[in-house]
């Protein structure tokens, strides 16, 4: 029989995570997937990035992930989203040439060192005293081990829809993974449905792109990685994108398909994504919408298909093609694929820990789109801390969590053990309270220490940023003492009478003029040696700007965060038995029994638990 330190199941970009971490921590490491060449492959939309899954992106990387990485090597399209905004939203996003992406993947998997490729499916596991110890292939083989991931996307008994028609399988052309499910139900876990959908796909050359609004990336593309040589970066051609729109014919005939739609007819039971709907689903939401947007995404550099971003859906696929055609820019496109809904099994979330190991097993860690989420970033997110988690347990060292005040990652496992998801969870910025403090642009401050602890980040990249750091600090206290005279300032700056600076004043305070930025007041002034570095340094130049310009700001979230510390750090044991406890409410104690929150802070979050409950519960423990 053979043996591994740890089993990761799927080879999707959670599997991809949690494999390479678990294999760089010095663990023997399988990866399970039914068809190596599928590994890293989009499923979906050809991107890696965006509101939000930006942050989440940039975090992965500096615990050591490789999805920036892979992401910056295959991308033909980079875009910094919402500039115009403050800093705390900005958020990269990249257009990947899809066949290159999974390329690039396999090759980082195949390369890592303690890391095999099986290339089977899992029917089964096995459990003694309730921990982790082995599994078996639907081959035959029995494989132990000592922890187990499961990645498992949207395989789970996946089932695809095209109108009434249904097909096995959790991606087009790939067979479903079948009896993983019923396995881990004999153990006593809860499974429910969930859907979710991908648009049909176009041939480039009958599409009329002359007419549809371009969409360019970036002229200074940013990478994602701080590992991405910027000498090196992009490596490959940029290209665009392009933009159109629905109509209401558009809308008129997608309605003839309603009553063949699997959504509308009941023959899809999974709950799908409520912040990316299908295009029925808008028609009906947004009545009152004449029109949607339509994002024209090229699949590569050498590839004829069109992905057609915002037209997911699973009608018929006659009324897919008969839509499209009424489609500004569409009018002769040639439809070579049409969109389909897939449905898969999940396991509620509130089945995990925050260490993403299951309660029920231990050594059992779940991650990805199995804990409900969506999206390729989310579950990444997920597969980086479950690899590090299992790799830390069998080397009988502290786990890891991450706070809600020190990353996305940590507000999305957060979020999902303490509140589940009955539909497929996608990360906002809105989740985060303490966003200002969450941005791209300080990660590596954040989270870089926790990779370079773990041999996930390289000892050139921790010393790059250590000298950054002295920079940025050098810079602060440079910017608090140099004083800028009135007359320069307003030479360079068009003010009114009432915006007119009439005093000297030191840099620290100019720049937290909305209207005034570093580098033009840097112009101004004489220039020596360390201001010279400072300039010349745009990444760092932009850093230093956003914590002088938001420094009252950041200074009042950290003070917030400080005061929350004590109730996330008031902790709950895991056996406390909740049922005794008449004074929390009936609703609270069903709560707090089902989740087992670690802390105050976590308790105090759940959904239906109230600010008395959290009172009595306080009482509770001091006795």
């Amino acid at each position: 029989m053979r043996s591994f330190d740890i089993i990761v199941v799927g080879g999707g970009h959670a599997g991809i995570e949690a494999a390479i971490a678990a294999a760089k921590m010095d663990n023997s490491v399988a990866i399970i997937t039914m068809d190596k060449n599928a590994i890293g492959r989009m499923s979906c939309n050809p991107a890696i990035g965006g509101s939000a899954k930006g942050h989440l992106v940039h975090e992965i990387d500096a615990l050591g992930g490789m999805m920036g990485l892979i992401a910056d090597t295959t991308g033909i399209q980079f875009r910094i989203l919402n500039k115009s905004k403050g800093p705390a939203v900005w958020a990269g996003r990249c257009q990947s040439d899809r066949k290159l992406y999974s390329n690039e993947a396999i090759k980082t998997v195949s390369s890592t060192k303690n890391l095999e490729i099986i290339e089977d499916s899992l029917i089964e596991i096995y459990a003694e005293n309730k921990k982790i110890v082995g599994v078996k292939t639907k081959s035959g083989e029995e494989i132990s081990c000592k922890a187990l991931i499961i990645c498992t996307g949207t395989f789970l008994n996946g089932l695809m829809h095209t109108g009434l028609n249904s097909t096995e399988g959790g991606r087009f052309n790939e067979q479903p993974a079948i009896g993983l499910t019923e396995s881990l139900k004999e153990f006593g876990f809860i499974a429910g449905r969930l859907k979710t959908g991908t648009p049909p796909r176009l041939k480039k050359e009958t599409i009329n792109f002359d007419i549809l609004e371009e969409q360019a990336g970036d002229l200074e593309p940013q990478p994602f990685s701080l590992r991405t040589s910027s000498s090196q970066f992009p490596s490959l051609p940029q290209v665009s994108c392009f933009m159109t729109y629905t109509n209401s014919t558009v809308h008129e005939i997608l309605k003839e398909g309603f009553d063949r739609s699997p959504m509308f007819t009941g023959v899809i039971e999974g709950i799908g994504p409520r912040y990316c709907p299908s295009i029925e689903d808008k028609i009906v939401r947004f009545a009152d919408r004449e029109r949607h947007q339509l994002f024209l995404e090229p699949e590569g550099l050498d590839s004829d298909l069109i992905y057609l971003n915002g037209f997911s859906t699973s009608l018929p696929a006659e009324v897919q093609y008969k839509a499209l055609r009424k489609v500004k820019g569409l009018e002769n496109a040639v439809m070579v694929r049409p969109g389909y809904a897939v449905e898969y099994d999940y396991f509620p979330p509130y089945q995990v820990d925050l260490t993403l190991e299951t309660k029920l097993i231990q050594g059992l860690y779940f991650a990805g789109q199995i804990n409900g989420t969506s999206g390729y970033e989310e579950a990444a997110g997920q597969g980086i801390i479950a690899g590090i988690n299992a790799a830390l347990k069998i080397q009988s060292r502290p786990e890891f969590v991450l706070s809600r005040s020190e990353a996305y990652i940590g507000v999305l496992i957060d979020d999902l053990v303490g509140k589940s998801t009955i539909e497929p969870y996608r990360m906002f910025t809105s989740r985060a309270e303490h966003r200002l403090i969450l941005r791209q642009d300080n990660v590596d401050q954040r989270l870089l220490k926790y990779g370079y602890e773990f041999g996930l980040i390289p000892k050139e990249t921790w010393n790059e940023f250590k000298e950054r750091e002295i920079l940025i600090s050098k810079g602060k206290d440079l910017f608090a003492k140099i004083r800028v005279s009135p007359n320069k300032i307003n030479q360079i700056y068009d003010l009114t009478d009432s915006k007119k600076v009439d005093s000297s004043e030191v840099i620290a305070q100019l720049v937290k003029r909305p209207e005034f930025k570093l580098k033009q007041i840097l112009e101004t002034i004489e220039i020596d040696s360390s201001i010279l570095k400072l300039r010349s340094n745009s990444t760092i130049l932009e850093q230093i700007e956003i914590e002088l310009k938001f420094d009252g700001y950041i200074r009042r979230e950290e003070e917030l965060i400080r005061k929350m510390v004590k109730l996330e750090t008031t902790l709950i044991p895991f056996n406390f038995d909740y049922t005794n406890s008449k004074a929390i409410s009936k609703e609270g104690r069903e709560k707090l029994n089902k989740i087992k929150p670690r802390s105050i802070g976590q308790a105090s979050r759940i959904s239906g638990v109230t600010p008395s409950d959290i009172s009595v519960l306080l009482v509770y423990l001091k006795r």
